[in-house]
């Protein structure tokens, strides 16, 4: 079993940055997908960034929306693991409640499996930008 705790979200103007941190209860060896979804009001979640857990190839995965904005990163420690999101020239859009999610397979590096597929999730960090 395998939780996940979301942090960072708030408030900023358009233009502005945040950084998003996902802490998992304990270490994620090699063979897991951390991804960071997003959601609006009415609307499916939204996979935005993906990357592998543990020591080999980590495969980081964008979406077009937010390549070159933002950025997924691991710190891996003893016995956690903490997956970060560093969003950059944030815009309106940007909006929603973000939330980590971990699958015990590995993604490809070219696209978000379905969250369906995916076995933990955190409860969410709400994220606004204004205009």
């Amino acid at each position: 079993q395998v939780q996940l705790v979301e942090s960072g979200g708030g408030s900023v103007q358009a233009g502005g940055s945040l950084r998003l941190s996902c802490a998992a209860s304990r270490y994620l060896y090699d063979g897991y997908c951390i991804t960071w979804f997003r959601q609006i009001p009415g609307k499916e979640r939204e996979g935005v960034a993906t990357i592998n857990t543990g020591a080999g190839d980590h495969k980081i995965f964008y979406v077009d929306s937010v390549k070159g904005r933002f950025t997924v990163s691991q710190d891996n420690a003893k016995n956690t693991v903490t997956v970060s999101l560093q969003m950059d020239s944030l815009k309106p859009e940007d909006s929603a409640m973000f939330f980590c999610a971990a699958r015990r397979r590995v993604c490809t590096g070219y696209s978000v499996p379905p969250a369906s597929e995916y076995n933990y999730w955190g409860q969410g960090t709400q994220v606004t930008v204004s205009s």
